[in-house]
């Protein structure tokens, strides 16, 4: 499971780990594509990014209990439904998901496999330039999401491996050295080396990584 603050970049990250992982032969991996009511954006493919549904649509869905997950983030609901990640698993695929922290605390309920990792930014600086920068957003709504990032620091540290989004591939290589690490069990070192609560301080500006 992949979270991050808004901004940070983790739907960019997880299509290219999908990429490279395919490229070296990896484990299956398979992208869990969500449901959301969000607009879409110009550079997004429905049934790709997203499922992009009507709240009336998404609603009804939830009452179906269809979703392993969901969450309203910003104004918008989010949710992974069974159906995303229980075909992959049953063919023998890892399963990515792109979730919100909302998401993260329900899966870790439901789902006692799943792994959960944690993306940041290099900077609260650079992240709100990457919002400015994204041109989607109001003024508002930029300084929404930075309000809230510092609120989602706290939860980063809840997860299993947090990891800086400050060189595209640097990143990529980092998150599939996790993968790695997992299927061999071989996991201590590299906990060590992306302890969330040490990236976190690092970030807050109270300690070093």
């Amino acid at each position: 499971m992949v979270s991050a603050v808004s901004g940070t970049g983790k739907t960019t990250v997880c299509h290219r780990l999908i990429e490279r992982n395919r490229e070296r032969g990896g484990p299956p991996l398979s992208f869990s594509v969500s449901h959301t009511t969000r607009r879409q954006r110009s550079e997004e493919r429905e049934g790709v990014d997203y499922y992009f549904v009507s709240p009336e649509e998404f609603g009804g869905l939830v009452e179906r209990d269809a979703f392993l997950e969901w969450a309203v983030y910003n104004g918008n609901c989010y949710g992974t439904s069974w159906s995303a990640i229980e075909e992959p698993l049953a063919q023998g695929n890892d399963v990515l998901l792109e979730i919100e922290v909302q998401g993260a605390r329900q899966v870790r309920r439901r789902r006692k496999d799943a792994r959960f990792l944690f993306l940041l930014p290099p900077s609260l600086a650079v992240l709100q330039e990457r919002l400015r920068t994204r041109g989607t957003d109001t003024a508002e709504q930029i300084a929404s999401r930075l309000e809230r990032s510092r609120e989602e620091l706290a939860a980063a540290e809840d997860f299993d491996y947090a990891v800086v989004n400050d060189e595209l591939e640097e990143c990529v290589e980092s998150v599939l050295a996790i993968i790695g690490a997992e299927h061999s069990g071989e996991t201590e070192a590299l906990r060590r080396r992306f302890a969330p609560w040490a990236a976190v301080s690092a970030l807050r500006g109270r300690g070093r990584g």
